[in-house]
């Protein structure tokens, strides 16, 4: 079972994703918040696996909460919540800070209830969004935003294939896509995309595709 946090100031628009997401078995809505302080107590408390944050709300901003969420379950040993920024804007600045504060993926409210559905699955079983054309252009935005590449000691651990496959995940390529480039199968791609995380930290391939873009592997 998908437990998920809502995360909205408007009722209705809590309301309404908690209809969507409760029609599947698997999905249960643990709780509901209208600020981020708000989303920040709930969440510690009940332990959800996705949260659906919105970026823009009085009384405390999703950015701050994503940032405080994150950090939270960091300190909690078998609890990594992923958020998944749900917002009106498509291209906005409180999406780059949400990437760098942590956010797992991004989709608009007015997207498709399957898209949503998806996107909640994907974020819980750990695979961050990056199919989607929302995820894609915010990352190439925020790239192109970083300014010169400044590399980490986090670089020297990779091995070259584990490089290779980090630079070309950065590129919006999927698994599979990767694996024709390279010319290898698909579980190779896993597993070494598998060991590539845990040499940089990242929690998902989304955070991966954030750190490829700090040191110079995002073009």
């Amino acid at each position: 079972m998908i437990r998920v946090l809502l995360v909205d100031d408007q009722a209705v628009v809590r309301a309404g994703f908690r209809v969507l997401l409760e029609e599947h078995d698997d999905v249960e809505v643990v709780g509901e918040a209208s600020t981020g302080p708000d989303a920040v107590r709930l969440a510690r408390h009940v332990r959800p696996d996705v949260v659906l944050m919105d970026v823009r709300m009085p009384g405390g901003d999703g950015l701050t909460a994503t940032r405080e969420i994150v950090a939270a379950a960091e300190a909690v040993e078998d609890w990594r919540p992923a958020v998944l920024v749900v917002t009106t804007f498509d291209l906005d600045d409180y999406l780059f800070g949400a990437l760098e504060a942590g956010a797992g993926g991004f989709v608009l409210k007015d997207c498709e209830p399957e898209e949503l559905i998806d996107a909640v699955r994907r974020l819980a079983a750990g695979e961050g969004l990056l199919h989607s054309t929302v995820t894609r252009r915010v990352i190439a935005e925020f790239g192109r935003r970083r300014g010169a590449p400044v590399p980490s000691p986090e670089a020297d651990l990779l091995t070259d294939r584990e490089r290779d496959i980090v630079r070309l995940l950065a590129q919006g390529m999927s698994n599979a896509e990767i694996a024709d480039s390279l010319v290898v199968e698909t579980t190779t791609v896993k597993s070494h995309l598998s060991r590539a995380m845990t040499k940089l930290g990242a929690r998902d391939r989304v955070q991966v595709v954030v750190w490829a873009h700090r040191n110079g592997l995002g073009s």
